[in-house]
């Protein structure tokens, strides 16, 4: 199954996590990611410690765990590509996802990522 089509069946909650360059970590709730081709994926994000981090060290990771009492999920290993600053699309893509729109910030960035790695929520995948 590709990653998209995966993303757009389970349900569950994401959490994405970021290090500045001191190597200190934040974690936030994050909705599932919107695809741009199977290795690129972006998110919604404030002008908040989240993307400040992300500004002086571009990996992150998004852990996904999905409904239900099995620990099933996906861990993505992620590299920033580039981002967009109040970007049109990102009005579309809130309105296919209402949650990122609850809670109006007047800078949002829409950014993007590489898909560098993917396993499983438990385990290594090897």
């Amino acid at each position: 199954m590709l990653l998209s089509e995966y993303f757009e069946q389970a349900q569950g909650r994401g959490v994405m996590a970021t290090a500045d360059s001191a190597g200190r970590p934040t974690a936030a709730v994050y909705v599932r990611p919107h695809f741009f081709g199977e290795d690129s994926v972006a998110f919604i994000m404030a002008d908040r410690l989240m993307h400040y981090n992300l500004q002086s060290n571009p990996h992150a990771v998004y852990l996904f765990m999905e409904s239900g009492e099995a620990y099933a999920g996906r861990r993505l290993y992620l590299t920033k590509t580039r981002e967009e600053k109040n970007s049109p699309l990102i009005d579309e893509l809130r309105r296919r996802c209402p949650a990122e729109g609850e809670k109006a910030e007047s800078t949002r960035y829409l950014v993007y990522f590489s898909v560098d790695r993917v396993l499983p929520l438990v385990g290594d995948g090897e």
